[in-house]
């Protein structure tokens, strides 16, 4: 039985490699604090939520798959978390009945242990059907329908009493019978477990059926080696069975272990929602337009991670950037332009693992891989100047980023000089366009802003600023100005001293 709760071909890849961007993605966007937010002290759910969103979709029909089974865990949150609880009752079953099939030496003690945990499993299973059954109609997802009909079509009671009757059988209650052949030296060959008569055959059948001549024999009590000798015979003709009975123990396994990989990630979100409802912060399900597109239509954006850090609302944003390869965005020193730029990633990860979106409206292009070039702090560890640092990175980006991918760059090339940095800057965006980039950009390097102001293409955005110096954190579509007002903070700080 296959889970297919992540994709609608296929299985989750716990091991699937995450991309080489990683660590950048991971600091600049400050996703641990999603993550956190997410697991809520699990470390196995914080693997698997870290492990989806970091792998991104690129097929629009398996975001919407995603986000259907998304809609249908926030309508149905209790009968998911219920279910989510078969595979980790499983899971500590196993660890309490039994170390491993594969640490025990003798046929009979791996078929012991096997049989017990496929009881367990067998009870597990009746749950999860009647759990299925009970609740198929509350659910609209192609995801959750299919998984709930395969569940009562393959877990149906005439199945599910076959295998209680086997797992009765493989209990020998009146012991084991054998057949065997003789072989070089009379040594016994071939040894084959067989099956009793059935005690319920018909009076008449027992008394005229066939039977062959036979001879048996006894082991006295203390024969402790005659004992070792018939344990032996027995674990011969158990061995395949032993064998059989695990792998369906194991198969059994891996379905719970697949159901409890894949409804972590939902686990997560549904953590995620009821927090982001406490601090009465919207979500919505964004609309993904193919990777060819360039769409951009945002209403009510605001940094996830900002509001999890300080608890409460924060400013959103609106932005119409609809066929635009570049967004460049200017203004006021500690205007709220780094957090706009944090939020625009962490809604393209979000869209793109099948999530919601901390937005009211949220639609963007698809892109085939989201890279940070964020400004770091100065680290007297490295051996090369800062500027050096930065062209590193942006190498090690080129040399990865394909078409219809994303780049968010966040003071990009201001550690040298202005004339400078803005070449540098205007080189590198120009040579990415080219390759059909799509481009965020924060900057104070007004020589390299100006130079775009002819560029259909390019939507200026500028951090809002009062009159009187206020920050409103609000990011507006507006052409650059050739100042950061930077005296704001210089009278801010030393106006106070004076």
């Amino acid at each position: 039985m296959n889970v297919f709760m992540l994709y609608p071909d296929r299985d989750f890849d716990p091991n699937n490699s995450l991309p080489q961007n990683t660590d950048d993605l991971i600091k600049d966007l400050e996703l641990n604090t999603l993550f956190n937010a997410m697991a809520q002290e699990d470390e196995f759910i914080f693997d698997v939520v870290k492990r989806v969103v970091l792998t991104s979709l690129y097929d629009l029909r398996e975001i919407l798959y995603r986000q259907e089974i998304l809609k249908d865990c926030l309508e149905n949150a209790e009968i998911v978390r219920k279910i989510y609880e078969i595979p980790i009752k499983a899971q500590e079953s196993k660890r309490k009945q039994w170390l491993s099939i594969f640490s025990l030496k003798y046929p009979s003690s791996i078929l012991s242990s096997a049989r017990n945990t496929l009881e367990v499993y067998v009870d597990l299973l009746k749950e999860l059907r009647h759990i299925a059954d009970m609740n198929v109609d509350n659910f609209k997802s192609e995801g959750f329908r299919r998984f709930f009909a395969m569940i009562s079509e393959e877990l149906n009671d005439e199945y599910l009493s076959t295998v209680n009757n086997h797992l009765k059988a493989l209990k020998f209650s009146d012991g084991v019978l054998v057949s065997a052949q003789l072989g070089k030296g009379n040594e016994g060959i071939n040894y084959t477990l067989s099956k009793f008569k059935l005690k319920n055959q018909k009076l008449f059948d027992r008394l005229f059926s066939g039977r062959s001549q036979s001879y048996s024999f006894k082991i006295h009590p203390k024969d402790d080696r005659g004992a070792m000798i018939l344990g032996e015979l027995r674990d011969r003709s158990l061995n395949s069975v032993a064998n059989a009975v695990a792998q369906a123990a194991e198969h059994v396994e891996s379905f719970f272990n697949f159901l409890r990989w894949e409804l972590a990630f939902y686990i997560g979100c549904l953590k995620l929602a009821e927090k982001l409802y406490q601090l009465n912060e919207p979500i919505t399900f964004p609309k993904p337009a193919p990777v060819d597109e360039r769409r951009l239509s945002i209403r009510g954006l605001y940094d996830v991670t900002l509001a999890l850090t300080m608890g409460q609302t924060v400013v959103t944003n609106d932005v119409r950037g609809d066929g635009k390869d570049m967004v460049i965005i200017t203004g006021a020193n500690q205007g709220g332009k780094t957090t706009f730029l944090r939020s625009i990633g962490l809604a393209q990860l979000m869209m793109q693992c099948g999530m919601f979106v901390s937005a009211k409206f949220f639609s963007t292009n698809v892109c085939r891989g989201i890279f940070t070039h964020f400004k770091r702090e100065e680290d007297f560890s490295i051996k090369s100047g800062k500027f050096d640092e930065e062209m590193g990175r942006m190498s090690s980006i080129i040399d990865t980023i394909s078409p219809n991918s994303m780049i968010l760059f966040n003071e990009s090339f201001a550690s040298t000089n202005e004339k400078e940095g803005s070449e540098i800057a205007w080189q590198v965006v120009l040579a990415l366009m080219e390759g059909r980039i799509k481009i965020f950009f924060v900057t104070h390097l007004y020589e390299f802003a100006i130079r775009f102001l002819n560029y259909k293409d390019v939507l200026f955005l500028r951090a809002e600023r009062k009159p009187d110096g206020k920050r409103t954190f609000k990011i507006i579509e507006k052409k650059p100005l050739s100042t950061s007002y930077g005296q704001d903070l210089y009278y801010k700080i030393f106006k106070k001293k004076h």
